[in-house]
């Protein structure tokens, strides 16, 4: 299975603005769940793991692979749900350049499927750790939010998506006259990053849960009269996201004859070196790893204002 993974997303990662993923697909309970393959390290069977004082409630302890100490999320409990299966693999994830494996109960195969057979999670109560639904012939299979339930165990994440550097208030000025569009399908990374960007001056902000809305939203800006950067400054978008992606999204805005020359950033927990070589071979204007929200603001100011706003900034020597 591990090796399959790894082949496979070689393969799709390399492809270009086609709106299609992969995700594996695992079940707990008589629910069955699914991760996208782009932060699958791999799968393994169960093993053994060291307990760690004080860790988080969701933590069972730490698993050691090719001489790495990596933590392991019991799922099942994460999720509350009660099962008598026994879990059987563990599911190693790389997500915001932080490994962390997932115990589930079976791993069952991969799909690939287009981001438009994606759809967003019903509002049917607390669907925090839920992003999106995959119909099956047969079944529907559930997308989780992996980003946020690492952001719960790891408050590290959180404070780097809320910490940037203070900004003068001449600098607060110069960011609120720019119109941002943010696709971003998380709820809980949506609302922060939208808060971060308010915060530190960026307060002209639309966003979108997916790519498609943004995408509709920047068409109707590229029909209005007068300069497109009066409509729009930069465009902020993630990668994975239902209806349609990121990818899919920075190709169909460097496709239109208006939109083309609006700087658009990539801001996504998929940022590893084959995403990058994606990313660059569509046109992104730059890239940020989640949960980097200094180094966003800092590429924003140098892509809308031509140099950074803060001289001590690294993109400014």
């Amino acid at each position: 299975m591990a090796a399959e993974t790894s082949g496979d997303k070689k393969g799709i990662l390399l492809e270009t603005g086609t709106n299609e993923f992969e995700i594996v697909e695992f079940s707990i309970g008589h629910v069955n769940y699914g991760i996208n393959v782009a932060k699958v390290r791999e799968v393994i069977t169960r093993t053994p793991v060291t307990t760690m004082p004080q860790a988080h409630p969701y933590i069972d302890g730490l698993f050691t692979l090719r001489g790495k100490a990596i933590p392991l999320v019991n799922l099942p409990r994460c999720l509350n749900v009660q099962t008598n299966t026994e879990a059987k693999n563990i599911i190693v994830t790389e997500i915001n350049n932080y490994n962390i494996g997932f115990l589930v109960e079976n791993v069952s195969r991969i799909h690939r499927i287009s981001w438009k057979d994606m759809e967003p999670a019903p509002e049917v109560g607390d669907q925090s750790r839920v992003v999106g639904i995959v119909k099956m012939k047969d079944r529907i299979v559930l997308l989780l939010d992996f980003e946020t339930i690492i952001a719960e165990i790891n408050p590290e994440i959180n404070a780097k998506l809320t910490t940037y550097e203070e900004a003068t208030e001449d600098v607060k000025v110069k960011r609120s006259n720019v119109h941002v569009v943010v696709a971003e399908d998380s709820p809980m990374l949506r609302d922060l990053l939208v808060t971060t960007l308010h915060e530190s001056g960026y307060r002209f902000v639309r966003d979108f849960g997916n790519g498609q809305d943004a995408w509709e939203y920047l068409q109707g800006l590229s029909d209005r009269d007068g300069k497109i950067e009066d409509h729009v400054g930069v465009i902020v978008s993630d990668v994975e996201m239902p209806k349609m992606d990121g990818h899919r999204l920075l190709k169909l805005v460097r496709e239109d004859d208006r939109l083309q020359s609006v700087p658009l950033v990539l801001f996504s927990s998929l940022i590893s070196d084959e995403m990058r070589l994606k990313g660059e071979q569509l046109g992104a204007s730059g890239q940020i790893a989640k949960p980097e929200i200094n180094q966003l603001i800092g590429l924003l100011d140098n892509l809308i204002f031509g140099t950074p706003l803060h001289k001590d900034h690294p993109d400014a020597e």
